[in-house]
């Protein structure tokens, strides 16, 4: 089925709208995230036409659409074959409210193109994008108020957000045990309201498999002789 069909298609359901017909009003300008990742955002939201760099874990990426499919956004992903299903469902994402494109094969530009429009948010998988590419879908996904998650790398980002800092909790000492939370620490960076950096601890996962606010590590004081 050509993209343009497979879009009417879904735009026939109801209580499925495009992008385009979004309310523009500034109620309606921040799409909502979980708390724990609140700090890591402008606005403490993902900001409709927007594009976001997450880098470092595709996990962060499905809970960033939690809140919102759970609220009522569609979104799509394209670009991750091996996606998750079971852990985007215990990150607290609506699996009744994702579209799956796992390969988009040559046709990168038209799908992503057909997904700006239709869907409230994006998901991106590693595909590479070049800069010319980069610049008009993202004058594509500000005109259409969509917000696009790009794993890896994209050219004139509004906010990065780079995991570092990985460490697992579970194991007792001999190795033993299960593995039970993640401990990460994610950075935000990016232009306008964002460019100063902030860092936020994580559990990712937490426990249950959701995402959960992490204790800061304490800094260790060097001793100075004198």
């Amino acid at each position: 089925m050509a993209v343009p069909d497979a879009l009417a298609g879904l735009a026939a359901i109801p209580g499925v709208r495009t992008a385009a017909q979004l309310d523009s009003s500034p109620a309606s300008d921040l799409l909502a995230v979980l708390p724990p990742l609140a700090g890591l955002l402008p606005g403490g939201g993902l900001k409709r036409g927007s594009t976001i760099s997450v880098r470092g874990a595709t996990s962060l990426a499905l809970a960033l659409l939690a809140a919102a499919t759970r609220e009522g956004s569609w979104a799509a992903v394209t670009g991750l074959p091996e996606l998750g299903l079971a852990a985007a469902a215990e990150l607290g994402v609506d699996l009744e409210r994702i579209a799956l494109v796992p390969h988009p094969g040559a046709e990168l530009t038209g799908v992503l193109s057909a997904l700006v429009d239709g869907f409230d948010l994006v998901v991106l998988g590693p595909v590479g994008v070049q800069p010319q590419l980069a610049r008009r879908l993202a004058g594509r996904v500000r005109n259409r108020g969509t917000v696009l998650l790009a794993m890896g790398p994209w050219p004139g980002a509004d906010v990065e957000l780079r995991v570092s800092n990985r460490r697992w909790r579970g194991l007792t000492a001999d190795g033993y045990g299960h593995l039970r939370t993640r401990e990460v620490a994610v950075t935000s960076v990016g232009r306008g309201a964002a460019v100063r950096p902030s860092s936020v601890p994580l559990q990712l996962p937490g426990p249950g498999g959701a995402v959960a606010a992490g204790e800061p590590r304490k800094r260790r004081l060097a001793e100075v002789a004198g």
